[in-house]
């Protein structure tokens, strides 16, 4: 159970931020294309430079070495990265099947090779990859942005379902002001590099 706060946070054309999403809050960020909302999640996550910092509760980003920051603060991009040819590899902590499922995935899809899977079972097997680690801040670059609907929708529920039971802070990049409706408590629309709220619908 962990907030995550920006204080200050600036990076290239976006900044100063100022934030706090909660231990179990979804917050969503809207934006028009190049306004610099993957920036803004790269600066968080610590990969790209930047100024000001970034917490989880009191500890900041800078005081923690990288991986353990990134391991407790996840980055997932909607174009994951594979470093083995199967999909069994990425699995150091094992798969929950529970989570296979709602992914609508079959359990055979854990010995798939990546190269069978298409863009959007990558997609979601490597947001699953992300969940075994057991973070307690989610960052969300479109997470959805290359499936279908019935796809779409699950992803939200088992999100969702996380986010309640580990009590995690999620902060969502989405394209969509409806999916926005339904996944977050709060929303902002990244402008000129600063963040406005948008009161949801």
């Amino acid at each position: 159970m962990a907030s995550l706060r920006l204080h200050q946070l600036r990076t290239r054309h976006v900044g100063p931020i100022e934030l706090s999403v909660g231990a179990g809050e979804c917050v969503c960020i809207l934006g028009a294309s190049g306004s610099g909302k993957t920036l803004l999640l790269r600066a968080i996550a610590d990969l790209d430079s930047h100024l000001g910092e970034a917490y989880l509760d009191t500890d900041a980003c800078a005081t923690l070495p990288a991986p353990g920051w990134r391991r407790s603060v996840a980055l997932v991009v909607a174009e994951s990265q594979w470093w083995s040819e199967h999909v069994r590899d990425h699995f150091d902590q094992g798969v929950n099947a529970a989570w296979l499922e709602q992914l609508g995935l079959p359990d055979a899809a854990i010995d798939w090779e990546v190269s069978r899977c298409s863009t959007g079972e990558r997609q979601r097997l490597a947001l699953l990859r992300t969940l075994m680690q057991g973070p307690a801040a989610l960052l969300l670059d479109e997470p959805t942005g290359n499936l279908d609907q019935e796809s779409t929708r699950r992803v939200e529920a088992l999100l969702d379902d996380y986010r309640r039971q580990r009590q995690a802070a999620l902060l969502w990049i989405s394209h969509d002001a409806d999916q926005a409706d339904r996944v977050a408590q709060r929303s902002f629309v990244l402008r000129n590099g600063t963040l406005e709220q948008s009161l949801l619908r």
